[in-house]
């Protein structure tokens, strides 16, 4: 049986592209979800050379 997992994009608020995708174990509460993204995009703010306030993410929902 295959774990449910959720997908992420990380967006660059500025030029509205996308600049990070990643995928959450989809059994975890809200909170640690919460807590993985906000970590996550700390790093991809560093990476892309961007303030932290400029990124944001969405998750990517299925169009089934």
């Amino acid at each position: 049986m295959e774990t449910p997992v959720k997908h992420y994009k990380f967006i660059n608020s500025r030029t509205e592209n996308v600049i990070y995708y990643y995928t959450v174990e989809g059994n975890l509460n809200p909170e640690q979800i919460k807590e993985k993204l906000n970590i996550i995009k700390a790093q991809v703010a560093v990476t892309n050379g961007v303030f932290l306030d400029t990124v944001y993410w969405e998750e990517i929902k299925d169009e089934d």
